[in-house]
């Protein structure tokens, strides 16, 4: 699993971009890439988990979407990441 961490600003021109970066992403959840994703309550970043350990397909959807470049947005980390306890249903449950 690899977890992808956003940092928002308060610049308002990622809002832009976000209704077709959501529809991107709900297609990388129906493909089986994304496990989950959404922003904090507090609405100063994000995370994303994706269901595989291949770092290339994780930057790959990164790149082909321009909300992650967009101002007001910024990848903290994309790193693998390991459950140590309980677990996280997966897209059958």
């Amino acid at each position: 699993m690899i977890a992808v961490i956003l940092s928002f600003s308060d610049d308002p021109a990622r809002l832009e971009l976000r209704p077709a970066h959501r529809e991107r992403a709900a297609a990388l959840h129906e493909q089986g890439l994304l496990l989950a994703g959404g922003p904090f309550e507090d609405q100063s970043g994000a995370l994303l988990l994706f269901s595989t350990d291949d770092m290339a397909a994780v930057e790959a959807a990164i790149a082909d979407d321009p909300y992650y470049s967009a101002p007001g947005v910024r990848v903290v980390t994309a790193q693998p990441w390991t459950i140590a306890t309980g677990g996280i249903p997966g897209p059958s449950s």
